[in-house]
């Protein structure tokens, strides 16, 4: 993520009949009796919507990759009271959509700024401005959510150049994303330089592992001696806690609360 912290998600876990059990989970079989049913967990859940957001959200919104999103094209009609505007732009939509693009026109009576700031905060890859003048020049402005950049098209050639536009905007996306993680992945040849990455830069740690419990054992004594790091804000505090995911709620359930912005660690049963 943009701020070093890392996501599980895509995981896929094998439960067997541990969770059967415990909760009594059972079907009949061929042969008429009851067995305990096998489970998988796949991690292929709404947390990758979360984790598209915080890899390429900035402060003015979402940044979505042009292949995933809703809608890929808003049309921001400029001064469009006036006369063959909003025909105009109804007639380029028509002519997106008919190339295979997910368009959409803001006709709404807000004005072009709040339009600008309501396509960038939703994360709509590009918006096509077209103005009179615009229109009067057989052009438009199109304006590429991730790099703001603004490109003049001739509104003959958007149904052309937009999917290009859009498959480099996706391939540029992958690339800035593939550049943070490798830029924030650490190599640790020892348990000195592993404790040394981990409580100062936030980031994957690469650390080699003989395949020995012992080895593993020795990690394990090692953490709990050591000081964790809070991944709220880098603070190290001197036990292990878990910290639950929504701040609005405040469920708590016999779990240890870190402050955002302290090290106390209260125990709290309370539930809203």
């Amino acid at each position: 993520m943009h701020d070093g912290k890392a996501l599980q998600s895509g995981t896929s876990h094998n439960f067997g009949d541990g969770f059967a059990k415990a909760y009594d989970i059972q079907f009949t079989d061929r042969d008429n009796k009851l067995k305990y049913v096998h489970q998988t967990s796949w991690g292929m859940t709404t947390r990758l919507i979360g984790a598209m957001i915080m890899v390429h959200g900035d402060n003015s919104g979402l940044v979505l990759p042009p292949r995933i999103a809703p809608v890929q094209v808003d049309i921001i009609p400029i001064q469009q009271k006036k006369a063959g505007i909003l025909e105009k732009a109804a007639e380029v939509e028509a002519t997106l959509k008919a190339a295979g693009l997910r368009v959409k026109t803001d006709d709404t009576d807000r004005s072009p700024g709040w339009k600008f700031a309501e396509q960038e905060m939703r994360g709509i890859p590009v918006r096509v401005e077209m103005g009179p003048k615009d229109i009067e020049a057989g052009q438009a402005v199109v304006v590429r959510r991730d790099t703001r950049e603004k490109i003049t098209v001739a509104i003959d050639e958007l149904a052309a150049e937009l999917p290009k536009i859009l498959d480099s905007m996706q391939k540029d996306m992958l690339e800035r994303a593939r550049k943070h993680r490798d830029a924030h992945t650490y190599v640790a040849h020892n348990m000195e330089e592993l404790k040394d990455i981990a409580d100062n830069k936030p980031g994957f740690i690469k650390a080699m592992w003989c395949g020995e419990r012992e080895c593993e054992d020795k990690l394990k004594k090692m953490q709990e001696s050591h000081h964790a790091v809070c991944r709220l804000n880098r603070k190290p505090f001197p036990t292990y806690a878990y910290a639950v995911e929504s701040r609005r709620t405040n469920l708590y359930i016999g779990v240890r609360h870190i402050k955002k912005y302290g090290t106390q660690i209260n125990k709290q049963r309370k539930r809203l």
